[in-house]
């Protein structure tokens, strides 16, 4: 059967691969603002007074930045598993809480990437000039206003290119989800390959997919770095 038939024929299995598509891209999504939003908090925790408080978060960011990311998969799923079941035994005899797939995989991965993220806050934040802190507090803004109304847009402005790599890392490194048997682009092809024995056409297609994907991640991420750098020498 043609490679085109395959795909777009009466009995094609496109409508399995956008489908996972469609998974690939809300894991991704979902994934971000979790990842980096605590990447941000670990990031200014790894720049606060306290010794043992940087000495944790430094911990946290070796951990994870050296597993590997399938690794870090399995642990959060099985683990966060574990500590569910025993709290339920302690909350109640009855009953059982079972962790998603689905959700194991954005708790999963959105640990790593705040991991990755925070060297690039922490990076960023030193960028920003002190001064301009001190000048809005001047001028009577609280601590809150001034890093929500100057720090923080020029910190967004400085961490966007190391950000928009993570993002492309992630976008990739969804496909991890496809071992907890849970239906992404990854997976929808190799299912694809198993029932029709053409693995090459179904694996070219996403990669094909992937591509696009980072394609289009890579020229967004340009506009939007050249927008934030309008006025800037």
């Amino acid at each position: 059967m043609p490679w085109f038939d395959l795909l777009f024929g009466p009995e094609g299995w496109i409508a399995l691969l956008l489908n996972g598509t469609v998974v690939t891209v809300a894991l991704a999504v979902t994934t971000v603002p979790f990842g980096f939003g605590a990447g941000l908090i670990l990031a200014l925790m790894k720049l606060a007074r306290s010794r043992v408080l940087r000495a944790a978060c430094d911990a946290y960011t070796t951990f994870f930045r050296g597993i590997p990311d399938l690794l870090a998969l399995f642990i959060v799923y099985f683990g966060l598993q574990a500590l569910i079941d025993k709290l339920g035994k302690l909350v109640s005899a009855g009953g059982h809480l079972e962790v998603s797939a689905f959700a194991a995989g954005v708790i999963a991965l959105s640990t790593v990437v705040a991991a990755y993220s925070s060297e690039v806050w922490v990076a960023s934040l030193a960028a920003v000039p002190p001064g301009q802190g001190e000048a809005a507090k001047s001028l009577g803004l609280n601590r809150g206003q001034v890093f929500r109304l100057v720090t923080l847009p020029q910190l967004a402005r400085v961490a966007l290119p190391g950000l928009g790599n993570i993002w492309t890392i992630l976008m990739k490194d969804t496909a991890l989800i496809s071992t907890l048997a849970v239906t992404d682009l990854l997976r929808a092809a190799s299912e694809a390959s198993r029932a029709t024995t053409r693995p090459l056409v179904f694996y070219t297609a996403a990669a094909v997919i992937y591509l696009i994907f980072s394609v289009t991640s890579g020229a967004v991420q340009s506009w939007l770095e050249r927008r934030a750098n309008r006025g800037y020498a």
